[in-house]
């Protein structure tokens, strides 16, 4: 059956579309719709919907009904194609293409929150003040022209368009959060809610053992009073993260390191928080796939990629619900073995315990040297213990480490890197190249050379991990969009949080083992999608459980 590709745009108090050839072309007359429910009676395996924005149409929808089951979101499939032409945070909406398409003026995107297809978009900005149908069918004629027959590509444009169909519906659905629970945890950990302005008792103790510690006034909030603090008592210290201090030997480490933890509850996942983001027994956030260069996903409010354990431990099911958690293992080391084909590697990501494989494979059964090693070599950490530990490395694995290296060494020159489905990194900006030419000048001072050096290296640490990061979101992406369309044969499953390589399905107890089933059938699919011919693994490992903090 011939896929129809139907664009829609809002229009006053209903929705206007037209149907599209797969190439772009109209194949009927536009019309106006007023009733969603006409749009859920057009929905089927054979339409892949377009439109410019998926949030601004689809979020409205939801309510009614309306779930469609692929769309082909043009901002965000602008955004990978200007990537890879090398116009990286161009204007990526459709008047923005329809604009470049036609040699006239490019208008900036429109703002966060302005619905897209008003009127105003096309205005005085458009010197043709062209239709939004219009310049729709014309932006996808041109991006699917762009495509052309690169597989990976349109596999990659698939996968994003499909995350902004879930990432809606995770929203607008939420992820079950126990108000109550939250708030007992509150109170357990921070003292009764405080008045505004105020500190939590606990958190007040804190403060008062910590100036008692330095034995002079301070705010403890204050991170440049805190490092003054310590430098008074001769601790030379270049910031006062936990990591920096907690192996300072003085009364005042332990009160600091505590608050610090409480006042990161108090003020991200607080009272405040709960009251913001927390309704109906749900903790609704906004989520932005593609939100980070590499294609992972951020969030829009609410620390939504950022839930503590504390606070997981009042994400309950609802009755007669209960929580799939999947979650790749150790899925950057298998993505390096899988873009990379080490012969060695794949094998080795062939068993359960990646690194416990890595330590018994070069590293005399030492499990921790492995897991430095391998993530040393991921993130560009080439002193240091990670440093000594790479030789092994790459000894054992040698086209692994070429991979890295290779991407390292572009990034070093100034150059741009791919994931394996094709998201191309971003080139560093005038003010790195102009501090590299600096560095590079026969009158360059010895400070000016060792900047030069510092930002190369830099930006090759940035650019060996986007080969693996990015690889490693494309294989995500297609998992998820897999196992949405998979979870529409499962009454009552919901997707209900995503991120990075773990995933949350919200389900009636009787399925959670057909939904176990579906996410390891997805995982595979994706696997051999997003790396054909590989045969690294890159395996999930789905837990039921009724709490979500009980998963890890």
């Amino acid at each position: 059956m011939t896929t129809v590709i139907v664009a829609l745009v809002s229009r006053g108090s209903g929705w206007q579309m037209q149907a599209l050839s797969p190439e772009g072309q109209p194949v009927a007359e536009p019309e106006f719709v007023p009733d969603p429910a006409t749009l859920g009676r057009l929905e089927s395996d054979d339409v892949r919907w377009l439109w410019d924005t998926t949030e601004p149409i689809y979020a409205p929808l939801l309510p009614t009904g309306f779930r469609p089951l692929r769309c082909h979101d043009v901002t965000l499939t602008e955004r990978i194609l200007l990537g890879r032409e090398g116009h990286y945070g161009a204007p990526a909406a459709a008047a923005a293409v329809h604009a470049r398409v036609n040699g006239l003026a490019v208008p900036p995107d429109p703002a966060s929150g302005t619905p897209v297809g008003h009127p105003t978009l096309f205005g005085p900005a458009s010197p043709s003040s062209v239709d939004a149908l219009s310049a729709l069918a014309t932006a996808y004629r041109d991006q699917v022209a762009r495509i052309g027959d690169n597989r990976p590509l349109k596999l990659l444009v698939a996968a994003e368009s499909a995350a902004a169909l879930a990432a809606v519906e995770m929203g607008w659905l939420g992820l079950p959060l126990r108000a109550d629970v939250l708030d007992r945890i509150l109170t357990d950990a921070l003292g009764p809610r405080p008045t505004a302005g105020t500190r939590p008792a606990r958190l007040a103790e804190l403060a008062d053992q910590i100036v008692d510690a330095f034995g002079t006034p301070l705010n403890p909030d204050s991170p440049v009073e805190l490092k003054a603090a310590f430098q008074r008592l001769g601790f030379d210290i270049e910031s006062t993260r936990s990591w920096v201090i907690k192996d300072i030997d003085h009364p005042a480490v332990a009160p600091v390191l505590a608050y610090k933890e409480l006042s990161r509850l108090f003020t991200a996942n607080g009272w405040n928080w709960l009251a913001e983001w927390v309704r109906d027994g749900r903790f609704h956030a906004g989520y932005v796939p593609g939100g980070v260069v590499s294609g992972r996903w951020a969030a829009r409010g609410g620390g939504a990629l950022q839930i503590p354990k504390l606070v997981r431990q009042a994400v309950i099911a609802d009755p007669g619900y209960t929580f799939v958690v999947a979650d790749a293992a150790q899925l950057e080391p298998r993505v390096l073995a899988a873009i990379s084909r080490d012969p060695v590697l794949q094998a080795v990501s062939q068993q359960n315990d990646l690194y416990t494989a890595l330590a018994d494979d070069g590293f005399g059964g030492d499990r921790a040297h492995a897991k430095v090693a391998m993530l040393g070599a991921m993130y560009g950490a080439t002193s240091g213990e990670a440093g000594r530990l790479l030789g092994t490395l790459r000894r054992r694995y040698p086209v692994a480490m070429a991979c890295v290296e290779d991407a390292a060494r572009q990034g070093e020159l100034g150059g741009t890197v791919q994931s394996v489905l094709g998201r191309t990194s971003p080139p560093p900006g005038p003010a790195w190249w102009d501090q590299l030419q600096a560095g590079s000048l026969p009158e360059a001072t010895a400070a000016q050379e060792q900047r030069a050096r510092q930002i190369a290296r830099s930006w090759g640490r940035f650019t060996r991990n986007f080969v693996v990061q990015g690889s490693a979101a494309d294989w995500a992406g297609v998992w998820l969009s897999g196992l949405r369309r998979d979870l529409r044969r499962v009454p009552g499953a919901e997707l209900v949080f995503f991120q990075h390589d773990e995933l949350v399905v919200h389900t009636p107890i009787g399925t959670a083992e057909q939904v176990g089933e579906l996410t390891i059938a997805a995982a595979e699919s994706a696997r051999r999608l997003v790396f054909p011919g590989s045969t690294a693994a890159t395996p999930v490992r789905p837990v039921v459980v009724d709490c979500y903090a009980d998963a890890k």
